[in-house]
């Protein structure tokens, strides 16, 4: 089974494949989608865009799982992360693939078993998980693994 993670904002996105297979884990790519800084927002979701159509095309990812939003006290940049996370919650319909969605509450208390764990938690956390010999950078990359991991571990339920 392939999981695509993505972790939604609107200059950096952060994505994660992994790949399970039985009870093993293996993570087959990340990175992060940097959108042109300073562009206004249609601009930027264009871009999102092209980008989730080529990435969901290249991997063919079983399922796309994808952060739900939590309200901001800045409402401009909550509606912007909102009009992005849509276009990638559309491509992934376009696509037919299964959409799964956790609040980062969630994530944490999967990965940690602590819903108040902060992200050295969590990055430490996967770098033990996948034997890694370093915490995958950038941040939103990292981030992305843990959430792609969390909704490995969860889906045995689905």
């Amino acid at each position: 089974m392939i999981i695509l993670w993505i972790d939604p904002w609107t200059t950096t996105i952060g994505f994660a494949i992994i790949k399970k297979e039985n009870n093993n884990y293996s993570i087959i790519d990340y990175w992060v989608l940097l959108t042109t800084p300073k562009t206004d927002i249609t601009h930027k979701v264009l871009e999102i865009w092209s980008d989730i159509n080529t990435i969901i095309k290249k991997y063919n990812p079983d399922i796309i799982s994808i952060e739900k939003l939590f309200f901001q006290t800045n409402l401009k940049t909550w509606i912007d992360v909102a009009q992005a996370r849509w276009v990638i919650l559309y491509e992934s319909m376009i696509a037919n693939k299964k959409i799964l969605e956790y609040t980062p509450l969630q994530v944490k208390k999967a990965i940690t078993w602590n819903g108040a764990a902060n992200k050295i938690q969590l990055q430490n956390a996967i770098k033990m998980i996948f034997r890694l010999d370093s915490i995958p950078k950038p941040d939103d990359a990292a981030d992305a693994i843990w959430l792609a991991y969390m909704w490995a571990l969860n889906s045995n339920n689905i």
